[in-house]
């Protein structure tokens, strides 16, 4: 497998259901993107950061804009100007920490981005989704459940199972369009959900058992 070569454009949460996803070409975080003032860049990771921390200690629930905005240090004005309400901060966080596992695919270090074999790309993109969705659960099972069929429009599920395609026709997967679509309703939000929060596995035996399956799907 030549060593940089993805076959992959970068996707977003942010699509409405009745929205084609929005899909950019590579480089999937410079291509069009306005460039922000080193101050307000800073603002925003700020506030990613403490909504992250506070959703995940409190549920998207129990906190509110004026919550963010206290631990992020920065005014409710310049909170509310950049996200609008909650629902628009929470797309935002989802919609960072996918970019970035994108990003670490396509030009990371092995094995989640080029320059490793398929099936050790596959079994660790498996591994990082999971970890990804651990820490956004609540925020990627509202997003793909808002309306039926919502998780296959989301535009980043389209960059992800491209990504799985690519790799199970590398390691020589006959049907590697169903395959990549079987292994990713084995990982959507609301059957993650399930086994971590609702019978309760631990994070690392859903992963090794989900990365087993990778393996099988790859015919490994």
């Amino acid at each position: 497998m030549p060593g940089k070569r993805t076959g992959l454009q970068s996707g977003s949460s942010t699509v409405g259901p009745d929205v084609e996803p929005c899909r950019a070409e590579l480089p999937l975080l410079e291509g069009g993107a306005v460039r922000e003032r080193a101050d307000a860049a800073r603002n925003r990771l700020r506030v990613l950061s403490a909504a992250e921390r506070l959703f995940a200690e409190r549920g998207v629930a129990g906190v509110t804009m004026d919550d963010v905005a206290a631990a992020a240090g920065v005014g409710k004005g310049t909170l509310y100007r950049r996200f609008t309400d909650k629902g628009g901060l929470a797309v935002a966080l989802l919609d960072e920490r996918e970019r970035e596992l994108q990003q670490s695919i396509l030009s990371g270090p092995a094995p989640l981005g080029p320059d490793a074999s398929p099936v050790a790309r596959l079994t660790a993109f498996v591994s990082a989704y999971l970890s990804m969705l651990d820490r956004q659960l609540d925020l990627a099972l509202m997003s793909e459940t808002s309306s039926a069929g919502a998780r296959l429009r989301i535009g980043a599920h389209a960059f992800w199972r491209q990504h799985c395609h690519y790799l199970l026709q590398q390691a020589g997967s006959h049907d590697a369009d169903v395959r990549s679509a079987v292994l990713l309703a084995a990982l959507s939000a609301e059957q993650v959900h399930h086994w971590l929060r609702v019978e309760g596995r631990a994070l690392a035996d859903v992963i090794m058992s989900m990365g087993g399956v990778a393996r099988a799907l790859a015919g490994a």
